[in-house]
């Protein structure tokens, strides 16, 4: 089966060991991780156009390197291939195996900042720091109007506030390895930046099943969303993550 990856640099190491050993032919195409950093409507109006690209002729589907990064996949439309999503609410799921790894691992570490050969390579400074990568690890990833109107406005001013307190709390550099380093240099790195700024260190160790199985199939429901031709991306706040929604004419 011929499948196109439309993938964030940041899964630049571990998407190309899984296109290797795939059963599958897939062609990888790369965006800059800064895609991030660029708002959800950038970010969106990059991914669309990436997506509006694929020769459909050529793929049987369009497979997507990304988590829902906030809102910036919140909008995003199949054309005429089905594109495949995973569910989760930013790349550490990925690096982690499971949308519930990672949030079992979120709560019982508060204050973490991971790292992996990717955000090292590519990532560029602490982006995560800022409130809406803040959002995107909790789940929540709505402005302060969005809070308002799904829990009224005393609510939404404390979750908010909340938020903005844990980008002041950071204390913890996780490094995920993903056993596609080529030695311990990240690994290195990470330590020497967690002793520089007074902050602990732990390593584990990441699980790359998912993103085989992004590339492999079947894409069952619980993990991954498979959008159809007509149809586009809307957050869910539940386990989902991600839901389907026809898109307007």
């Amino acid at each position: 089966m011929r499948l196109k990856l439309i993938s964030c640099e940041i899964f630049y190491r571990e998407m190309c060991a899984a296109v290797a050993g795939s059963v599958n032919q897939i062609d990888v195409e790369f965006l800059p991780k800064g895609l991030h950093d660029i708002g959800a409507e950038g970010m969106l109006e990059r991914l669309q156009a990436a997506v509006d690209a694929v020769d459909a002729s050529r793929y049987k589907a369009v497979l997507l390197g990304y988590a829902l990064c906030g809102t910036g996949l919140v909008g995003l439309t199949a054309r005429a291939l089905p594109l495949v999503i995973p569910r989760a609410h930013d790349c550490i799921t990925l690096f982690l195996g499971s949308k519930e790894r990672y949030l079992e691992y979120f709560n019982s570490h508060p204050g973490v900042y991971f790292k992996t050969s990717g955000w090292i390579e590519r990532g560029g400074g602490l982006t995560q720091l800022d409130q809406r990568a803040i959002r995107q690890q909790t789940g929540l990833g709505q402005s302060y109007e969005e809070l308002a109107a799904r829990y009224g406005e005393d609510n939404a001013a404390y979750l908010y506030e909340q938020l903005g307190n844990q980008a002041r709390n950071y204390r913890q550099f996780t490094f995920v390895e993903m056993g596609v380093e080529p030695d311990e240099r990240f690994e290195r790195q990470t330590r020497e930046e967690a002793a520089e700024r007074g902050w602990k260190f732990e390593k584990v160790q990441g699980d790359i099943s998912l993103i085989r199985r992004l590339l492999e199939g079947p894409w069952d429901e619980a993990d991954f969303l498979v959008l159809a031709p007509g149809w586009r991306v809307k957050a869910a706040y539940d386990e989902r993550i991600i839901q389907a929604e026809k898109a307007k004419a």
